[in-house]
C-alpha cells in the first residue's frame, strides 16, 4: 500500500491550503491507499476527519495520526503516537528533542526527523542538537528520506545517513499546496488499518520503499537567495515561541499531559476487517 507519510492540511497547519476531504481525494485518485496527518504542532487536521468524515466515506482509505513538531533545538521532528495516546504537550512547541525523545517512547509512540538535511535550523542535522551530540540520531526510529519539497541531493544525502545508522526510510509530499498532493510515497504492508500497525512496523525493521517527484514550486525555491532570511527568521519564531508556550505548556500540564483516546472494540474489528 502507498501512502503520503507528510501531509500538511488546512484545518491543522496556519500555512495549508488544502482542506483534509480534498487531500483524501486527490491522493485516491492517484492510487494511494492512505496518509498520515502531520500538521504543524497540531491535531487539527486530524480531529476534522474524526470528527466530519470517519465512518461516512472514504471507508476504503486509511488516515493516521500524526505532527510535525517544532522543536527548541533540532527542527521538525515527524511523531506518530499510538491511537488511543494524543499527548497534549505535542500541540505546544518548543521543547528540547532529548525531552521529546523520552516522552514519546515512553507512551509507545515513534519519531524521526524532517527532511534531516535541509533548511538550518529547520532540520536536524543542521541543527543545534546535533552539533552537541551527533548520537542523538542513534535514539530516532526513523528518518524522512524523501521529501518532494527538498532537492534530490539532500534527500540522497538523507538516506545515505539513514542506512549508515539503520533506520527505516520514509517518503512525504510535505504537501501545503494541492499540485504537490502525492509527489511522495511511503509503501508500507497492506496490513496497516492504524497508527499501532504503523508503529510495529517500524519497530520490528520492515522495509519500506520511499520514492516520488521533486516539487519546483516551494516558496524557498521562489525567494531564493533570501531562503536564508526565511530559515533565520524560523530559528527567531522558535526562540519566542518556545518561551511563550513554555508558560501554556505549564498550565496544560496541570491538567496532565496524556489524553487517553478511547477506541471501541467494534471499531477496531472493522478496521482490521477492511
Amino acid at each position: 500500500m502507498k501512502i503520503d507519510m507528510h501531509c500538511h492540511t488546512k484545518e491543522g497547519s496556519i500555512d495549508g491550503k488544502v482542506p483534509i476531504e480534498e487531500y483524501i481525494r486527490m491522493l485516491r485518485n492517484q492510487g494511494f491507499g492512505g496518509m498520515l496527518v502531520t500538521d504543524h504542532d497540531s491535531y487539527g487536521g486530524y480531529r476534522h476527519w474524526k470528527k466530519n468524515i470517519k465512518g461516512q466515506k472514504y471507508q476504503d482509505f486509511v488516515v493516521l495520526k500524526g505532527i510535525e513538531y517544532d522543536t527548541l533545538d533540532a527542527g521538525h521532528i515527524l511523531v506518530i503516537m499510538p491511537e488511543n495516546i494524543k499527548l497534549r504537550l505535542l500541540e505546544l512547541r518548543g521543547i528540547p528533542v532529548q525531552m521529546l525523545i523520552p516522552i514519546v517512547h515512553n507512551y509507545g509512540g515513534i519519531l524521526g526527523p524532517a527532511h534531516p538535511c535541509g533548511e538550518k535550523f529547520m532540520s536536524f542535522m543542521n541543527a543545534k542538537a546535533y552539533e552537541r551530540n551527533p548520537d542523538i540520531l542513534r535514539e530516532f526510529d526513523f528518518m524522512e528520506t524523501f521529501n518532494a519539497c527538498e532537492p534530490q541531493e539532500v534527500n540522497d544525502k538523507a538516506k545515505e545517513i539513514a542506512e549508515r545508522y539503520g533506520l527505516p526510510g520514509t517518503g512525504g509530499s510535505d504537501a501545503h499546496k494541492a499540485d504537490c498532493v502525492g509527489m511522495a510515497y511511503t509503501e508500507v504492508p497492506d496490513d496497516i488499518t492504524c497508527e499501532t500497525d504503523l508503529i510495529t512496523h517500524i519497530m520490528k525493521g520492515t522495509k519500506l520503499e520511499a520514492g516520488g517527484t521533486i516539487y519546483t514550486k516551494t516558496t524557498k525555491e521562489k525567494i531564493g537567495k533570501a531562503k536564508t532570511v526565511l530559515s533565520h527568521s524560523f530559528w527567531v519564531y522558535n526562540k519566542l515561541g518556545g518561551w511563550s508556550k513554555a508558560f501554556k505548556r505549564n498550565s496544560k500540564m496541570k491538567k496532565g499531559f496524556i489524553e487517553r483516546v478511547e477506541v471501541n472494540k467494534e471499531e477496531k474489528h472493522e478496521q482490521k476487517s477492511n
